[in-house]
């Protein structure tokens, strides 16, 4: 059987299916678009942010910057580009913008959520009004003949909006699992990131504290320094 004499054949619900099928396939394509760009790039982007932090965290503010159009650039410089934050504040910027950022990768879940849900309910009304159709048409008498059949054959026909619902619905609910596990990864991959550049920038600050604690005991022990304090 043809699809156009199926799609035919199916009922006027084979209509709204065919528009969730269209917008499941742009939502897919988008969704593959963006996440074959995140994954291609992500492993250089974090390697260099983090090598730059170990060496010259302007640097690694620049590379973050550079690296805007990447999820996790973005999440990296929120806290990068701050002026000198206590640690406590740098680990709130950073969970802030992964809550960001994750919620950006969830782009067109609710989508694939309602055509999963949608599909296989209209495919089910379709069978129902044409069996509702089908039955309608029966009497006592046409059992066994010739109109009899053409009535089962109608029963089968009605069946086949519902399989275009389920076909719908699984194609949606595959690439919805697959994308639902890649933002699962990016989570972890964040989580990572962020712990280690959280690490780094502690470390910095408390030597930059300790520097400067040095530097006023240098300073105020400095008898030129001293007889110069208004007290």
């Amino acid at each position: 059987m043809e699809i156009g004499s199926m799609f035919t054949k199916g009922g006027l619900v084979m209509w709204p299916l065919l528009a969730l099928s269209i917008l499941t396939v742009t939502v897919v394509i988008e969704r593959t678009r963006f996440w074959y760009t995140v994954l291609s790039k992500e492993k250089e982007v974090v390697n260099r942010i983090l090598d730059a932090t170990r060496r010259d965290w302007s640097m690694a503010t620049e590379i973050a910057r550079q690296a805007y159009d990447q999820p996790v650039g973005r999440f990296l410089l929120t806290a990068l580009q701050l002026q000198t934050p206590d640690p406590d504040l740098f680990r709130l910027a950073l969970e802030s913008s992964a809550d960001d950022e994750i919620a950006g990768m969830r782009k067109g879940d609710k989508i694939l959520e309602a055509v999963i849900a949608m599909a296989p309910l209209l495919g089910l009304l379709g069978t129902v009004l044409g069996l509702i159709r089908t039955l309608g048409a029966i009497t006592f008498t046409a059992l066994g003949t010739e109109a009899g059949k053409d009535a089962a054959g109608g029963i089968g026909e009605s069946l086949i909006s519902t399989a275009a619902g389920l076909i719908v619905a699984l194609f949606a609910l595959s690439f919805y699992r697959v994308f639902q596990g890649l933002v699962f990864n990016q989570a972890k991959v964040f989580r990572r990131a962020g712990n280690e550049v959280e690490l780094l920038y502690r470390q910095k600050w408390q030597y930059d504290k300790n520097a400067t604690i040095e530097q006023d005991i240098d300073r105020y022990a400095n008898p030129s320094e001293v007889e110069n304090l208004n007290f």
